[in-house]
């Protein structure tokens, strides 16, 4: 199974340096891009595995709790604005 493709923006000048290390490392674009993300995650993985337990922690299994996450309110101030169906 062929692996998906997705567009990404950047700006003007992260793609000049995008095009740059490409061709001077007679890679493509995709590749240069996808070995500098693949670099990045591994270097902060513990920060991101850190905010997803953070953001874990912060859910009870109820609708409250996952819109309180997603908004920025919490529970009580949801309950103010008229709460969730029940």
């Amino acid at each position: 199974m062929a692996a998906a493709t997705a567009p990404i923006k950047v700006d003007a000048s992260t793609d000049e340096l995008v095009s740059h290390a490409a061709h001077f490392m007679s890679r493509s674009k995709k590749d240069i891009v996808d070995a500098a993300v693949r670099e990045y995650i591994d270097a902060h993985r513990d920060e991101i595995n850190d905010g997803i337990k953070a953001a874990l922690g912060q859910l009870n299994g109820s609708d409250s709790a996952a819109v309180a996450m997603m908004t920025g309110f919490n529970v009580d101030e949801l309950n103010e604005l008229g709460g969730l169906p029940k």
